[in-house]
C-alpha cells in the first residue's frame, strides 16, 4: 500500500480545475521516471477532477494504480484526490475529508483566486503520517487491535492447554459458574464441534 500524491483542487462548474496545493512521494520510482509520471499525476488530477460530478467521490483505477476523487462542490467548489496502490478505499475517502477540512479551515476562500501565493504545508505531513492506512480509517485501527486482542486470549487459551489442563475440567471444577453457565457452555461446545478455532 502507498500512497503517491495527494491534491486539492479548485473546480468551478465550467472551466478547468486549478490545483490549489499538493504533496508527491515518487521515491518508488526512478530518477528517469519521477519526472513523467509527476506530470502525468498532475495531468489525471485535474482531468479526473474535472469530470467528477460536484457532490461526488469516484474512484478510477488504472493498471495497479488508483484515483480516488472527492469533489466537495458547494460554495468552495474544492475537490481533494489521491494517487494510491493498494490503498482501501475508505481510508481514502477518510482521509481525503480529513485534508479538506484541515484546509478549508487553515485557507481562506479569498486565498483561491491566486493558487501561487497558497501555503499549504501540512499536506505532506498528511502524505507521510498517513502511508500508513490504520491512521486514516478509525474502524481500521479498531479492526487491528480487536484481532491483536484475539490473538492474545488465544495464546493465552493456548498456553492453559499446553500445560495439561482442559478447559473442560477448569468449567467443571469452577465455583464462579452457576449450573446453567456450565450447561451452556457444555452445549455450545457440542454445536461448535464441528468448527476449528483458529
Amino acid at each position: 500500500m502507498k500512497i503517491y500524491s495527494i491534491s486539492i483542487l479548485l473546480t468551478p462548474r465550467s472551466g478547468q480545475a486549478v490545483a490549489l496545493s499538493s504533496a508527491s512521494d515518487l521515491s518508488s520510482f526512478s530518477f528517469y521516471q519521477k519526472g513523467s509520471v509527476g506530470e502525468f499525476m498532475t495531468f489525471f488530477s485535474k482531468t479526473v477532477a474535472e469530470r467528477t460530478p460536484q457532490g461526488q467521490r469516484s474512484s478510477i483505477q488504472e493498471n495497479n494504480y488508483t484515483a480516488h476523487v472527492h469533489n466537495r462542490g458547494g460554495a468552495e467548489q474544492l475537490t481533494g484526490k489521491l494517487s494510491s496502490r493498494y490503498y482501501p478505499v475508505r481510508a481514502v475517502f477518510s482521509l481525503l475529508t480529513k485534508v479538506l477540512d484541515d484546509f478549508t479551515a487553515k485557507v481562506p476562500q479569498s486565498a483561491f483566486d491566486n493558487p501561487a501565493a497558497i501555503s499549504f504545508p501540512d499536506i505532506n505531513n498528511y502524505l507521510q503520517k498517513y502511508q500508513d492506512p490504520r491512521q486514516a480509517d478509525t474502524i481500521m485501527r479498531v479492526q487491528q487491535e480487536l484481532d491483536e486482542t484475539k490473538i492474545v486470549l488465544h495464546k493465552t487459551i493456548e498456553s492453559v492447554l499446553q500445560r495439561g489442563e482442559k478447559l473442560d475440567n477448569l468449567v467443571d471444577r469452577s465455583n464462579a459458574l452457576s449450573m446453567q453457565s456450565k450447561a451452556f457452555y457444555k452445549t455450545a461446545k457440542k454445536q461448535n464441534s464441528c468448527c476449528v478455532l483458529m
